[in-house]
């Protein structure tokens, strides 16, 4: 990972582009259904400057599911789909935000990473590419893998409308 190594998500386009040097990878992705926002308790997907503060997973299995940041020992299938209809699934790998902007979107009421915002993989593949989530930025597991491959602390994610 280099310095110029950056990630830009991009709400009305429900996408997330991946900067390393000249090259760029696109990916779909799925933000909050509620749009965008920065309050606590909004369900809303936060803008503006942000960076990597913790990244959780390293090594897993495709469709681990992951609960409070958390191994459940529990590999995502239609058993546990049918068993639990209403769970927000997180799998993979969790990448946690920290917001950069005082104000706007750390601190206070309105802090990325006390609202507990992550990039994470989802089971649901074809909600890609249109809001869906309760705030976080969702992706296929596959590419959460890849992303979390090549990115660090600190690297740079900007969050725009």
């Amino acid at each position: 990972m280099s310095d110029k190594t950056f990630v830009e998500i991009d709400i009305a386009r429900q996408s997330l582009n991946l900067f390393m040097g000249h090259t760029r990878r696109s990916y779909l992705v799925s933000t909050a259904i509620n749009g965008p926002g920065e309050f606590m308790g909004s369900e809303c997907t936060p803008r503006g400057r942000h960076a990597v503060a913790e990244m959780i997973g390293n090594g897993l299995a495709l469709n681990t599911v992951l609960v409070g940041r958390k191994v459940t020992g529990e590999i995502y299938d239609n058993g546990l789909a049918k068993k639990y209809p209403e769970r927000d699934w997180i799998l993979t790998r969790v990448i946690w935000l920290k917001g950069l902007e005082a104000g706007k979107n750390l601190g206070g009421d309105c802090d990325t990473q006390s609202r507990h915002i992550y990039i994470h993989g989802t089971p649901d593949e074809s909600g890609l590419g249109r809001v869906g989530s309760h705030g976080c930025i969702r992706m296929a597991s596959r590419d959460i893998v890849e992303l979390y491959d090549s990115i660090s602390l600190n690297t740079l994610i900007t969050i725009l409308t």
